[in-house]
């Protein structure tokens, strides 16, 4: 079989189907009770008061921030309720709408793909200046912000036809050379070939086999599920959820992932490259922005599961999985200033369950920076964690789907929060924000790279700087009661990113310099500032992206002697 996955003519879904009403939302009353997401008036009623009055500088904005998601009603279904964008003549909170916005959803609109008259994505980039590569293709991972942009907006038909189109490529055989890939597997991206002799369009999608080190994108199928429930959320309708095709998906996606094999650890084993970070970084292990969206997507999948046979035997996994990996990330993965010193006091060659330093932690091998790094107050989860080995380098994407996902406690979230407000000129500087910090460099960027000429030090995924994680920043910061964080970040983007016409990612410490091998009019990230815009417009918005804490898995479990490490 050829190893590029294409059919033509396919038996596509019905897209009559996208015309029907949607149905109100009917989640079984227990599982609402227990994981449903509560709205965002009840969600900042849970904001810390010592955050809301943290100065006397943001007290005003912060009170009028906190009125604005209050009055919205508790008992009703999320939902948009207007049109953002620059079809609203005024924002919620009274100013009037930067003129980027107009511009932007412009440039969002003319990166939409059609698939037989439908639109079913948006293109990577629509840069003419650079060869295509793969930027011509739907992207699972870069479509999100664009979904998220549609629905906040009032627009959720692409993103139904987007979900569908991806289920079903889901289902085409996969293979890579001889080795045929899990029957869960989402693809990474799609495009559609055009016969103009025939008359006819193809679906071409890529699970791995055309990629760079030929990985497979483990996070496209949690990004799908997230989405799927965003939609809903967002909609109120769960009809689309409840089809049997979408209800076998998520389990094909849950069955990859909760398989019985030789982990001793709830987390992910992955190799390099398997989600955004997709070239050799480093990241191979149990990167953090795996276990965050891993957390997220099965919270989700809580939610949208049926309560049939098949459906209550992944209900119990899930739950099992969700205690272990929760106990875990926030346990090991965790670092603050007093962590940080008691990994530094760490004795070695610990053999009884007993153990402190249960992954044998060499306390040498602490890089220098961390210590300067870590302020007083603040902390974050670290990029990984496994036998002898922490990689201590800061994730954007990661932490802030923590804080969203209710993987980090309120405590946590606050003082991720803390870190980047300390760190402000190292994370955010002139561009927000850095996909990870520092950048790695000399002898061990030539060994943890494989001397990659696209990941020098601060540019692309080593230290370089990406708008599109605004949106994810400017969540996080509407979550934790800090929205002037968001606005400050806004503003800074607002000053670069129209003008040097939308850019894949910024290089330099600071982020000052358009990055050397960044594509223009880079889709998520005109879509990441729509969606930034529009929710610390509408703060309800974050209601399709947050998940509350789920108080079942509040407490600390026990660990038993079959848990040592």
């Amino acid at each position: 079989m050829d190893t590029l996955c294409t059919v033509a003519e396919c038996n596509e879904c019905d897209f009559s189907k996208l015309s029907e009403k949607p149905r109100s939302l009917n989640m079984d009353r227990e599982r609402q009770r227990s994981f449903d997401e509560r709205s965002l008036s009840e969600l900042s009623i849970g904001f810390s008061p010592r955050v809301m009055t943290r100065s006397a500088d943001n007290a005003n904005a912060n009170a009028n921030f906190s009125r604005l998601v209050i009055d919205h009603n508790p008992d009703a279904p999320f939902s948009p309720g207007r049109r953002s964008g620059f079809n609203t003549p005024r924002s919620l909170i009274g100013y009037e709408p930067h003129p980027m916005v107009g511009e932007a959803w412009d440039a969002l609109r003319r990166s939409l793909v059609y698939f037989r008259g439908n639109p079913v994505g948006t293109i990577a980039a629509l840069d003419s200046s650079e060869e295509e590569l793969n930027y011509d293709q739907v992207f699972v991972r870069d479509f999100v912000p664009s979904a998220l942009a549609f629905l906040m907006n009032g627009e959720p038909e692409i993103v139904k036809n987007f979900i569908l189109k991806t289920l079903r490529l889901q289902s085409w055989e996969k293979k890579i050379d001889r080795f045929q890939l899990g029957e869960g597997v989402m693809p990474a991206s799609f495009k559609v070939l055009h016969d103009p002799i025939r008359n006819t369009e193809t679906l071409i999608a890529d699970f791995g086999e055309s990629a760079i080190g030929r990985v497979a994108p483990v996070d496209s199928g949690f990004w799908w599920i997230i989405l799927l429930r965003a939609y809903t959320k967002s909609t109120g309708d769960s009809s689309l959820a409840e089809l049997p095709e979408c209800q076998k998906g998520m389990r094909l996606i849950l069955s990859l992932c909760l398989s019985e094999g030789f982990d001793t650890f709830p987390t992910l084993l992955c190799a390099d490259g398997c989600c955004m970070i997709d070239r050799r970084m480093g990241v191979y292990g149990y990167p953090i922005e795996i276990q965050a969206l891993f957390f997220m997507a099965l919270r989700c999948a809580l939610v949208l599961l049926k309560q049939d046979d098949e459906g209550k035997e992944f209900v119990e996994r899930i739950v099992k999985r969700l205690h272990a990996l929760n106990y875990h990330m926030r346990s090991y993965f965790w670092l603050d200033l007093k962590q940080l010193n008691d990994i530094y006091r760490y004795k070695t060659e610990e053999y009884s369950h007993t153990a402190v330093n249960k992954f044998n932690v060499i306390p040498d091998s602490l890089p220098e920076w961390v210590f300067d790094f870590m302020p007083i107050r603040g902390g974050y989860f670290i990029g990984n964690v496994s036998p002898a080995k922490m990689d201590f380098r800061w994730f954007a994407l990661g932490n802030c789907i923590a804080i969203l996902s209710s993987l980090a406690t309120e405590e946590q979230s606050n003082a991720i929060m803390d870190l980047i407000e300390s760190r402000w000129e190292e994370l955010v500087g002139e561009m927000p924000i850095k996909v990870c910090y520092p950048a790695i460099e000399s002898h061990d960027w030539r060994i943890i790279t494989g001397c990659d000429p696209k990941n020098t030090r601060w540019s692309y995924h080593n230290g370089g700087s990406w708008p599109v994680l605004l949106w994810l920043l400017t969540a996080a910061c509407i979550k934790t009661g800090r929205p002037q964080i968001a606005r400050r970040a806004i503003e800074l983007a607002e000053s670069r990113l129209l003008k040097d016409s939308w850019p894949e990612y910024y290089d330099g410490k600071l982020g000052r310099y358009i990055g050397k091998q960044a594509r223009k009019f880079q889709t998520w990230s005109i879509a990441g500032y729509l969606v930034a815009k529009m929710m610390l417009e509408d703060p309800s918005h974050l209601g399709m992206i947050s998940l509350e804490e789920d108080k079942q898995l509040k407490p600390l479990l026990r660990r038993s002697h079959s848990w040592t490490f």
